[in-house]
């Protein structure tokens, strides 16, 4: 299918919230990562979102080249075409952008995106991504909602959903790095002071990643201390300054560093409003340990031993990057299971 549309995007989130599951969002950062990523959901009879970081943006432009857009764009361009093959709804999105990178990464993104909307072309007037991530974990409160202001504006207007971060996910991403400490807990008075800068939808719809201890990162199960009631703290909160019952869910939620998060724990996440969870460090183990026991298997094949010429067909990227792909596309399908969004496609 195309990749979704503002509006079927819109209606994605929507019946994810009504049913109570997530989509996972896999980071990807190259032609057999993104295909890896559709396999998966069509396999998991899912919708999905996949997504780029700016290390991932800059990588796919070219090693030499290292130009966000112009890798975003690129992207984009070739997950258009892909997509239709496949028999699912795919929304594009690009990941965690601090302060320092909007400038060379999100604004000129929504400004091509708004262009591309005003001209109305072939492409329909569609945006090139469906949502962009700002992170504003690592400014003060104040500074990053009036940021988010400025940026939500500018995504209604590109017909784009705006990703923002109130709290700070621990661990290190492409980067992005911060301690482990309080800090990874919001709030509920956070969640009153951002519906009170942002709204609930109307000045645009966005997307909130609360943090409740979330840490990027490689962890055995367990040793994360996630507290999901957290998650409800703030819903309650955000209602309250609303007018509504203590049973809504006025934010859209966002679960980011979820390695080692134990199944029960992301079941209350999902229960208290999320409806996307970021999958990135397990999905490059499940693409690299399939090359790994390939190349180790076909030792003398993958390499000119002793004079000798190799085997063609074992060092042939296509090779080891089918089994790459389908390790990957399993670990996605695993997300849609744990998530609730297997057999969710409609």
């Amino acid at each position: 299918m195309p990749i979704a549309t503002p509006e079927v995007y819109a209606e994605m989130l929507d019946r994810a919230k009504a049913g109570s599951f997530a989509y996972p969002a896999i980071n990807v950062s190259s032609s057999q990562t993104l295909n890896a990523a559709l396999k998966g959901f069509a396999d998991a009879g899912s919708d999905g979102i996949i997504q780029i970081s700016t290390g991932g943006a800059e990588y796919l432009s070219g090693p030499t080249v290292k130009n966000m857009v112009t890798g975003s764009l690129a992207f984009a361009a070739y997950a258009h075409e892909v997509a239709k093959n496949y028999p699912v709804n795919i929304a594009l999105h690009t990941d965690h952008c601090p302060e320092d990178k909007l400038d060379g990464f999100v604004r000129p993104l929504l400004a091509a995106s708004t262009e591309r909307v005003r001209s109305k072309g072939p492409d329909g007037g569609l945006p090139y991504f469906q949502s962009h991530m700002w992170d504003g974990s690592a400014v003060p409160l104040e500074e990053n909602l009036q940021i988010a202001e400025e940026l939500l504006a500018k995504a209604a207007a590109a017909r784009v959903i705006l990703e923002i971060e109130v709290g700070v996910v621990g661990g290190e991403e492409d980067g992005v790095a911060h301690e482990i400490n309080e800090k990874l807990y919001t709030t509920p008075d956070d969640a009153v002071a951002t519906v009170k800068a942002l709204g609930a939808g109307d000045k645009g719809r966005y997307l909130t990643a609360l943090t409740f201890g979330n840490v990027h990162g490689v962890y055995k199960p367990g040793n994360v201390k996630l507290r999901p009631e957290i998650l409800l703290q703030a819903q309650q909160a955000a209602a309250k300054q609303l007018g509504l019952g203590d049973d809504a869910r006025p934010f859209d939620l966002v679960f980011h560093g979820g390695s080692g998060s134990l199944e029960e724990e992301i079941s209350a996440a999902v229960d208290y409003g999320v409806i996307k969870m970021n999958v990135d460090t397990d999905t490059q183990y499940a693409y690299t340990r399939p090359v790994a026991d390939w190349m180790l298997s076909n030792y003398h094949g993958v390499l000119k031993i002793d004079g000798e010429v190799g085997n063609k067909k074992q060092y042939d990227p296509r090779a080891w990057g089918k089994a790459a792909e389908a390790g990957m596309a399993a670990r996605v399908v695993e997300a849609c299971e744990h998530l609730r969004a297997a057999g969710t496609h409609q």
